[in-house]
């Protein structure tokens, strides 16, 4: 697949100021971010391992009953 540019903006001297980035690929740069910001806890890290694996869920009406709503 092929990424679409990025664009580079540049001041009059030509020197980058700023890019500009497909969403798309914004999009997955702030998932990875958010991705390794959450692995460096390592409670967060297990917690997110656990959910990961979990075989089992909670059906909708029993999450709504929890939460009152």
């Amino acid at each position: 697949m092929v990424q679409p540019a990025i664009q580079y903006v540049t001041d009059e001297e030509g020197k980058p100021t700023s890019v500009i980035v497909p969403i798309k690929l914004w999009r997955e740069i702030e998932s990875e971010k958010e991705t390794a910001y959450l692995l460096k806890s390592k409670a967060m890290k297990k917690r997110l391992l656990d959910a990961k694996n979990r075989k089992e869920g909670v059906s909708l009406e029993k999450a709504r009953a929890k939460l009152g709503i």
